[in-house]
């Protein structure tokens, strides 16, 4: 064998090579790096959006909180004041009833001092007649000197 006819049968075989896996292996896996290339920049993508996606969210998020701090901020700064209308108007009431019931307790002790004067001006009329009774050892009758004992206890 002749060196230079196997080394054209070997550059013929090695070209027939070429073209086969140029025209039917090539194609396929260009094909399936192209797709995995198109996967991975749209998994890019995606993940990008996500991240977009996300800090929008926690944008959202933040000024929910802030909002419901605010509105609970408010509702009980509104409790602490219907708290203290509420004590205010309690305490209106309350001054309200104690000065009802001191009305109510001095009108009963002026009335009970009218009875105790009453009383005792009998208690003084009847002692007077009694002592005059005893003065002029006779006997006085109240029914008949009844009159006389209305001025006494006018007087008294």
């Amino acid at each position: 064998m002749n060196i230079n006819a196997t080394l054209f049968a070997q550059a013929i075989v090695f070209a027939i090579l070429v073209w086969f896996t140029m025209k039917f292996v090539w194609p396929p896996i260009a094909k399936a790096l192209d797709e995995r290339a198109q996967k991975i920049s749209e998994g890019l993508a995606a993940a990008e959006k996500a991240k977009t996606e996300l800090a929008v969210a926690n944008k959202r998020v933040e000024e929910a909180l802030t909002q419901s701090r605010n509105e609970s901020a408010a509702r009980l700064a509104d409790a602490e004041r219907r708290a203290l209308a509420i004590i205010e108007e309690a305490k209106a009431r309350a001054s309200e009833e104690a000065a009802k019931i001191v009305a109510a307790a001095k009108a009963e002790a002026e009335q009970q001092a009218v009875q105790a004067r009453e009383a005792l001006r009998e208690q003084v009329a009847v002692l007077a007649v009694k002592g005059a009774e005893q003065i002029l050892r006779r006997e006085v009758n109240p029914s008949v000197h009844a009159e006389l004992l209305q001025r006494l206890k006018a007087e008294l």
